[in-house]
């Protein structure tokens, strides 16, 4: 992905690792969304922080830049609360828009690398700035690195020029104290925190590093105005650092070096708030006071200084398997959009979104506002949507498998379906969500497929069967399928916020995809419950196909003008009196997640839930119903994602239904993670031009001048939703994974030739299909096989595995060991 000009405008890339807080990276260089200081932080600037750039020529001319393009907005200033700043005063100063910088900036983006290219006719170098945090699938530790790397090299148009680099970085703490050091080859300035206890919520320290000769300024000169940043510009113009110390006070430092022409200067930023409250719904610990846990790198790093070493010391390795992983994936000769879309939305993992506990467990908000989470709980139902981790870090996804069953569930199978903060507190009142519940049954599939841990699946097994069966448990308020007929005919709270009266083919349909997961793995374990749930499956699948099918899609059967429905579960504000109908029911309409059940299944693996005819009806008349070429042509009364001339997918549509008084609520919005299961839905029931468009206009309205690529919005920003995107990938490469049975493969839904990213929980590569013969091969890790699927037409006649022939037994478009394989490198079906 490639951006310049004007689409530089909205680019903000997150820098940081899974877990840690991150700073943005923005389309012009300027380093932006200081937020690793355990919260959100939209929008905020660190002071004078940036990177600069200096060529000496042999006559002694000097010309200095800061590493940064040309203003793209806020040109008047921004909004502002406060006097004397903001809108009215121009840019910020802290932007420094008015230092000398580069003309022309391009940015590119192949994750988890963002490298920006700076070039200017009054300098004598293209300059190139290469970041990231490293990104490892299968290595949770090495991607949950509190660091960000910045890489410097450039290539000069005389070699006679000397260049230098200097990197400043501010302490924004009320006294803070900044300290050089060397470490072997390394060298750098740790800032801290120097009036807070290490074991205060808003203690922090950071570190400025790197390898090789370099001046380490503790601290700019202290004055008023602008005396500083002034001071700062004529050493570095002239070459001379002063050395100075403050013993207390905010104060920035600045890291210099050479660097030579074709080379590169690596720095390292690393941060450090090793303990966190919940600020956001306190909770008294047993001495009263507001309970406190470490975030997980403060387990593994004694302070920034301790994480930056060893990032520095581990650099090579660090780049080279993050390089890996870039280059597997974009190797893939997919549609250029999917790995886009795919890739960008990887960025959630790297925002503030996301927590890791103490003890590792992954967490997560729904999005971000600007200073605080939004939704706390890592979210069943929005999570559920999201197909990144599980694939590239399933021990992540188990973690939070873990909590749901051996925390949030009450012995009656109701799960609280946001996780509280600190682990085991609970609501007041725990408060169940159908689809997020369902979800996280075959979820728990899920992940005993990639991973291939029954003795995981074991432990589970009783909460799974609980949370499953508390549809029809007495226990259970919302009487979700009381009379244990397989349909789903309750009070239904779901991911749009609100309650469903009477079977839906949407929440049915999720229903049913927990049930089909829960006979397999029934069956594995040699549960005689698998006849039960058979019996419901088939139940529930005959209803849904024959009674929430109108001949053009699938609705909602439910009788709004019976206000007994509400009576009955003690919902008065559900009754509209003026029109006589219930709120909030999808009734009649096309909703986008109608068949999102199916969806789930096709990427589980669990068969036909909808009926496949009917199916691709009522795909092709979302598309016709709620795919919009103009947004701007319809009426949208909900949030604006979508607007004037762009094209998306709403939420539901009434065209050939009639609406009821007030509908579904975010009827009208564009939301990217509904819009991309809807995507993989059409690929996997071979519409795939459709769903490229569907995908398509989702990247269309990220295109970095209107908003940004590498933040998807719903409720606020870095939304974990829009991870759907991922399961495009195995869905279109018709990724199979079997890892209890020792299996994997690929049935791809595209004709040809063709090359994809995969990932399971023990390896990692890609796979081809080329010449009607079949490669996998593993970048890292290893498969233990019993079978392969390779994904061609002709009868195999040769495999190998690491160079070596095997024999094998061709069946069913798969081929099978006469005796299980281990896969190092190379598995090749001919």
């Amino acid at each position: 992905m490639l951006y310049s000009g004007e689409n530089l405008r909205e680019i903000i890339f997150p820098l940081g690792g899974i877990g840690t807080g991150s700073i943005g990276l923005c389309g012009n260089g300027r380093l932006t969304d200081w937020e690793i200081f355990n919260r959100p932080n939209k929008g905020s600037v660190n002071g004078y922080t940036h990177i600069a750039v200096r060529a000496e020529y042999p006559n002694g001319k000097v010309i200095v830049r800061v590493l940064a393009g040309n203003t793209v907005r806020d040109w008047m200033g921004k909004h502002s609360k406060y006097a004397y700043v903001g809108y009215g005063h121009g840019p910020d100063k802290c932007t420094l828009a008015g230092l000398p910088h580069f003309s022309s900036v391009k940015f590119e983006s192949e994750f988890p690398f963002a490298t920006l290219t700076f070039s200017d006719d009054g300098f004598p170098a293209e300059v190139r700035l290469k970041a990231f945090n490293p990104f490892i699938p299968l290595d949770s530790e090495n991607s949950s690195l509190p660091i960000a790397f910045f890489d410097v090299s450039l290539t000069s148009r005389d070699l006679e020029i000397k260049y230098s680099v200097a990197f400043s970085l501010c302490g924004p703490y009320p006294v803070s104290r900044n300290k050089a050091f060397s470490k072997g080859n390394i060298t750098g300035v740790f800032l801290k925190e120097a009036s807070l206890d290490e074991n205060s919520p808003e203690y922090s320290d950071m570190t400025l590093a790197t390898i090789g000769i370099a001046t380490a300024q503790e601290s700019w000169y202290r004055g008023e105005w602008q005396d500083g940043i002034t001071t700062f510009w004529k050493e570095f113009t002239e070459n001379k650092f002063r050395s100075r110390n403050y013993e207390t006070g905010s104060d920035h430092c600045t890291l210099a070096a050479e660097v030579l022409p074709g080379e590169h200067r690596v720095f390292v930023l690393s941060w450090n708030n090793p303990v966190r409250c919940n600020d956001w719904s306190p909770y008294p610990d047993e001495n009263g006071k507001n309970a406190t846990w470490k975030n997980y790198y403060a387990t593994r790093f004694s302070d920034s200084l301790d994480s930056a070493v060893y990032a520095l010391n581990n650099y090579d390795m660090l780049y080279s398997r993050s390089d890996a992983f870039r280059s597997a994936f974009f190797s893939s000769t997919l549609d250029p959009v999917l790995l886009e879309a795919a890739s960008a939305t990887l960025c959630v993992l790297k925002s503030p979104t996301v927590l890791r506990l103490e003890d590792g467990t992954f967490w997560g908000w729904e999005g971000v506002d600007e200073f605080a989470g939004l939704c706390e709980g890592t979210c069943t139902h929005v999570w559920s949507y999201a197909y990144a981790l599980c694939f590239l870090f399933p021990d992540l996804e188990r973690t939070i498998r873990n909590t749901e069953f051996g925390i949030d569930e009450l012995p009656s199978g109701a799960m609280e379906f946001r996780t509280k903060l600190p682990l085991g507190r609970r609501a007041e009142k725990v408060y169940c969500c159908v689809d997020g519940q369902m979800a996280s049954v075959f979820k728990a599939y899920r992940e005993w497929m990639i991973s291939g841990d029954t003795e995981w699946l074991k432990t589970h097994w009783g909460a799974i069967k609980r949370a499953l069966g508390y549809a029809w448990s007495e226990e259970n308020p919302h009487a979700w399928d009381r009379d244990k007929d397989g349909v789903l005919e309750g009070r239904q709270h779901h991911t749009l916020d609100v309650e469903l009266f009477g079977p839906s083919s949407w929440l049915e349909g999720m229903y049913l995809a927990a049930l089909s997961a829960a006979i397999k793995m029934a069956r594995e374990l040699g549960d005689r419950e698998e006849k039960t749930y058979t019996e419901l499956f088939e139940r529930g699948k005959e209803f849904l196909n024959n009674e929430l099918f109108n001949g053009k899609y699938y609705f909602q059967k439910t009788d709004v003008k019976d206000r007994s429905v509400t009576e009955r579960f003690n919902c008065p504000e559900y009754w509209n009196e003026e029109s006589g109908e219930i709120k909030y029911q999808i009734a009649g309409g096309s909703e986008i997640d109608q068949m999102l059940g199916q969806w789930h299944a096709d990427l589980l693996g669990l068969g036909d839930i909808f009926d496949p005819e009917r199916c691709k009806i009522a795909l092709n008349s979302i598309m016709r119903y709620n795919f919009k070429s103009r947004i701007g042509d319809y009426a949208n009364l909900w949030r604006n994602f979508a607007v004037d001339d762009e094209s998306g997918t709403i939420i539901c549509d009434y065209t050939d239904a009639i609406s009821p008084a007030i509908p579904i609520p975010y009827n009208g919005e564009c939301m990217t993670g509904f819009e991309y299961a809807f995507a993989g839905l059409l690929f996997s029931r071979g519409m795939v031009e459709e769903g490229l468009n569907v995908v398509r206009a989702i990247r269309d309205r990220y295109d970095g001048k209107k908003r940004n690529p590498f933040n998807e919005i719903e409720f606020g920003s870095n939304y974990a939703r829009s991870m759907a995107s991922f399961a495009l990938l195995p869905i279109i490469s018709g990724f199979k994974f079997d890892l209890p049975h020792g299996t994997i493969g690929f049935e791809p839904r595209i004709k040809g030739d063709l090359k994809a990213f995969w990932s399971v929980g023990t390896a990692w590569g890609t796979y081809s299909r080329k010449n009607g013969c079949a490669e996998l091969e593993i970048s890292e890790g290893r498969l233990e096989l019993k079978s392969f699927v390779p994904g061609i037409k002709k009868e195999p006649e040769k495999v190998t595995v690491d160079g070596k022939p095997v024999t094998f037994i061709a069946e069913n478009k798969s081929v099978r060991f006469i005796k299980p394989v281990t896969v190092y490198h190379m598995l090749t079906v001919e």
